[in-house]
């Protein structure tokens, strides 16, 4: 059984920074594509980031492109989504996402390409 757990959201100013964490268990983390969504009330799951199972390919999507970095530790089944220069319009639910594949330069822009989901992680930037 899957299981990816969040954690490391919260509330913070505008301009400051958080760091997720997504514990992976259940599959052979260092063959798996990991990403990150968000969802923001009444909006759709959007996008964030995606990186490929060796750390050496990322995307981001146009919004978090310089102020958001996503990796991983192998050794540690976990990836992260370092968020810098957070915005108002940053304030979500993200969630951690994984696929079984080592397929590289395929990006997976929309949720129904992914097949396992964490439970989600309330990230709140104030003005």
């Amino acid at each position: 059984q899957v299981q990816l757990v969040e954690s490391g959201g919260g509330l913070v100013q505008a301009g400051g920074s958080l760091r997720l964490s997504c514990a992976a268990s259940g599959l052979t983390f260092s063959r798996s594509t990991m990403g990150w969504f968000r969802q923001a009330p009444g909006k759709e799951r959007e996008f964030v980031a995606q990186l490929s199972w060796s750390g050496g390919t990322t995307y981001y999507t146009d919004s978090v492109k310089g102020r958001f970095t996503i990796s991983r530790d192998n050794a540690k089944n976990t990836v992260y989504l370092q968020m810098d220069s957070l915005k108002p319009e940053d304030t979500a639910v993200y969630y951690c996402t994984a696929q079984r594949t080592q397929a590289l330069g395929v990006i997976r822009p929309k949720p129904s390409l992914w097949s396992y989901w964490g439970q989600g992680t309330q990230v709140t930037v104030s003005s």
